[in-house]
């Protein structure tokens, strides 16, 4: 328990900062308010209509997809950087991964994701 101890310690410095922060921050802030600082704000337009819209589903399959190749860009450059040390063990595993992303391509191709409709 004694190597764990600085552990705590730290955890407990770092509550204690954040429950600190929010206490300062609510006492010391100004509170003034009035109607226009109560308004949503939309980039400076003046808001029209209600807040919750429906926003089409395709949106967030492109944002899915973009994860997707993120994912692949984020793991194969450094796969790539150590590839001779890995053998192939790891261009195997490297294969599946690739393979996997691969049906999630397959899977919004034929799904039509891609296209912009």
């Amino acid at each position: 328990m004694s190597g764990y101890l600085p552990v705590v310690i730290f955890l407990g410095l770092i509550v204690a900062f954040a429950v600190g922060s929010l206490a300062a921050a609510f006492v010391l802030r100004p509170s003034r308010p009035y109607a226009s600082k109560l308004e949503n704000y939309e980039c400076g337009a003046e808001p029209i209509g209600e807040a919750w819209v429906q926003f089409p589903v395709g949106f967030y399959l492109v944002a899915l997809i973009f994860i997707v190749f993120d994912a692949l860009a984020v793991f194969l450059f450094p796969w790539a950087l150590v590839l001779r040390g890995l053998g192939p063990e790891g261009v195997g595993i490297m294969g599946l991964f690739i393979g996997i992303l691969g049906l999630g391509w397959l899977y919004a191709l034929r799904e039509g994701i891609l296209e912009w409709k």
